[in-house]
């Protein structure tokens, strides 16, 4: 097949979709000799793509292209063309932000979830009429979308009105060869090293967003924990600044404990186990996932999780994990107390974390994302018959490319 992949929805490098984008064609490499990939990349994200040189293609994109409502132009009005004259079978859109309307080829979307539907005023007014309304129509022109967990199935089924046969439950994966267990004492060196931390410390991964990542609860909680415990517990928050995050960095500025909250930005790939490993716990109180990645990065170095049960991620970190109520400082807080001062839960977190992230592979991943990207082609092949899609029809409801247990797995 010759495959397309646009992957100007990166941000730079510094979001989740981005890591998706990047562990997905890592592990798509092995094969290049198969297939051919042609990769659309912003000119200022050339470097990010360094990996596949000599393996898959990249089309250099204007960065006047690099606006929201600019690249959604560039993608109804110049791909298209450019799908045409590379010849492409299908075309990979990793986010349903820059989902096509016309059909070059065999069109697949990944939904990585319906955050607007779910968290009130989570973008700005005009991004929630498009992720609620465009999006919508966008999504019914794909031949197959992609979504990364069975509660972004059923979200995608219900909000956006499509066929069963269409969707396919693909899990993300966990790059094990990063994410694993590692010398503690090389870890707690790099962090005393990088900022000067002694202490047990929570660590949160996320883009410091305001409200959907519920950072102020958690800060309040954390005040709350303080004061209680008088513990020498640091906060430590990884994650560069987005939408509200002035709201954030007020919220610990007026702390009583400012002193022991430290905001780290967008932390490296390279470094970001080392963090997992050096944490004394993981939390992660965001209001709504469509996956949630973080958990089980942390669970795959060892680190202690607790999560929100919000979205998806309930599905996804099993019961391997103690779960809160992002939108209740005093559940927030009981998790934090817990997680201090009682060695024997985090020590049966690490051991049932640990033991749940290994049923999640990019590997995996990445070949039930080739099988996806045939059926689209087969798909949009017979679209002038029903044969196929009554067949499929018939199948059980939602694909699932990835074997998992009755508890998610």
């Amino acid at each position: 097949m010759n495959i397309g992949i646009s992957t100007s929805v990166i941000q730079r490098g510094k979001s989740g979709v981005a890591q998706y984008v990047f562990s997905l064609l890592r592990h798509l490499l092995p094969f290049a000799g198969e297939h051919r990939f042609t990769l659309f990349v912003l000119e200022k994200d050339w470097s990010l793509f360094d990996f596949v040189e000599g393996r898959m293609e990249r089309v250099k994109v204007s960065e006047r292209f690099r606006g929201p409502l600019r690249n959604i132009l560039w993608h109804q009005c110049v791909l298209p063309r450019l799908v045409r004259a590379h010849q492409l079978d299908v075309l990979h859109v990793p986010s349903y932000r820059r989902m096509l309307l016309l059909q070059p080829c065999a069109l697949v979307a990944t939904i990585h979830d319906l955050a607007p539907f779910h968290v009130r005023k989570k973008y700005d007014s005009l991004r929630m009429f498009y992720g609620r309304v465009v999006a919508r129509r966008l999504a019914q022109r794909q031949h197959r979308i992609i979504a990364v967990s069975r509660h972004t199935a059923e979200d995608i089924k219900l909000r956006f009105e499509i066929p069963e046969d269409r969707l396919t439950v693909v899990y993300n994966g966990v790059d094990h060869a990063r994410f694993c267990t590692g010398s503690l004492e090389e870890a707690k060196a790099h962090v005393i090293k990088r900022r000067g931390i002694r202490q047990p410390f929570f660590f949160y991964v996320a883009r410091l967003e305001h409200p959907g990542k519920s950072h102020v609860n958690l800060v309040e909680a954390f005040n709350r924990f303080k004061s209680k415990s008088g513990s020498g517990w640091r906060l430590v928050l990884a994650g560069p600044d987005w939408d509200g995050a002035e709201v954030i960095h007020a919220a610990i500025r007026k702390s009583a404990f400012a002193a022991h909250i430290q905001v780290l930005g967008f932390v490296p790939e390279p470094e970001l186990p080392l963090w997992y490993r050096a944490a004394d716990a993981f939390v992660y109180p965001s209001l709504f996932e469509g996956f949630g990645l973080p958990p089980l990065e942390a669970m795959a170095c060892g680190c202690a999780v607790a999560t929100s049960k919000r979205g998806a991620l309930p599905e996804v970190v099993g019961e391997a994990a103690a779960i809160l109520d992002a939108d209740d400082p005093v559940s927030l807080e009981l998790q934090l107390m817990r997680l201090a001062t009682d060695a024997t839960f985090r020590e049966q977190l690490q051991i049932s974390g640990l033991s749940r992230a290994m049923t999640f592979d990019w590997r995996r991943t990445a070949a039930a994302t080739l099988e996806v990207y045939a059926k689209a082609v087969r798909f949009r092949s017979s679209e002038a018959g029903s044969g196929e899609r009554q067949r499929e029809a018939a199948a059980a409801p939602f694909e699932h490319a990835l074997p998992m247990d009755r508890g998610g797995r």
